[in-house]
């Protein structure tokens, strides 16, 4: 059984899109994509610097287009310009993103359009970081210690879990003064690591941006996933297309339980991962809870032949089940 996962926001780096521009069609692909964001998305994923694509209203459309293009080069025929997408079911068991990856596997899945996966994820963009910028808010990385000991310690601190991924790490996050205070008393045994974004994402301090989002997504008709797709809410394999874009915008103000994903996959028993650029965070949150399982982090095309390997040898190995099936 195979999986594509596509990674969050925090996971782009300065240049990351550049060689993927080399692929037949993709440079004009991008084109259209940065008149649906109003961004230029080939500048920000190729000269821009870390701090340009640390902005949300940015970085999420950023993500979203990169991972649609890598999924279409590895899902399609090597001359395809366009996106060869919705997945087909019999080269791809399930998807799932993590954060802002969730609109990413949403139209892998066809439940949206590239199209309006990339406007719907541009208005989230620019909702979420206009909601981090009427209080100062942040997020930090709790790395190992006790479970129990670490969410007690999070509430206590009055600040939220607001990604759960396993692997022993768990994401706090709230405003710079319980930050502050949560790394001067932290949780025995554990690591804190502040990470790079610019808001409390995933908690009631993205309230303002769910109505925002709500509003443009009730324009868009969504249709029900071709393959299995996961949610971010609870790890459950969503089979209609209306829960999973309702899912898409109450997932801004509410924890992601990549935690849960994980173990679906697990009872589920996926036998390989392939996560899309710009990868390597979910791979290796894999390589310790899903040990076993072929993993592979598609950085750049040199990766796709290999993608096309793992593909040919899992995919379909799982029993006969359409996606209304299950979940």
């Amino acid at each position: 059984m195979l999986v594509i996962v596509a990674p969050g926001q925090g996971a782009q780096v300065p240049g990351f899109l550049t060689p993927w521009l080399e692929l037949p069609g993709v440079a004009e692909q991008f084109a259209a994509w940065s008149e649906v964001t109003g961004l230029d998305l080939v500048r920000f994923g190729t000269t821009a610097d870390a701090d340009e694509i640390r902005d949300t209203a940015v970085a999420q459309p950023l993500l979203v287009s990169a991972g649609l293009v890598a999924a279409s080069a590895m899902l399609g025929p090597a001359s395809h310009p366009g996106p060869a997408l919705p997945a087909d079911p019999s080269v791809v068991d399930a998807v799932a993103g993590h954060s802002v990856g969730e609109f990413t596997a949403a139209a892998i899945a066809g439940v949206l359009s590239p199209h309006d996966a990339l406007a719907l994820v541009a208005e989230r963009g620019r909702g979420m970081a206009d909601a981090a910028a009427r209080t100062e808010t942040g997020m930090t990385a709790v790395l190992g210690g006790d479970r129990d000991e670490v969410l007690a310690a999070i509430e206590a601190a009055g600040l939220t879990p607001a990604n759960d991924n396993g692997s022993g790490q768990i994401v706090a996050a709230g405003t710079t003064e319980q930050l502050t205070a949560f790394a001067e008393n932290p949780p025995g045994r554990a690591r804190l690591r502040s990470l790079s974004v610019a808001g409390a994402f995933h908690t009631e301090h993205m309230a303002p941006a769910v109505e925002r989002v709500r509003a443009s997504a009730a324009r868009l008709t969504a249709s029900d996933p071709t393959v299995r797709l996961l949610s971010n809410a609870d790890g459950a394999v969503v089979p209609g297309g209306t829960d999973y874009l309702e899912r898409l915008v109450t997932q801004i103000s509410s924890p992601v339980r990549w935690d849960a994903c994980t173990s679906t996959l697990a009872d589920l028993g996926v036998t390989a991962l392939i996560e899309l650029t710009p990868a390597g965070t979910l791979t290796g949150l894999a390589k310790r809870a899903l040990r076993g399982v072929d993993l592979l982090a598609v950085k750049s095309p040199d990766d796709l032949d290999r993608a096309a390997a793992l593909i040919k040898e899992h995919a379909g190995t799982t029993p006969d089940a359409s996606p209304a099936q299950e979940g």
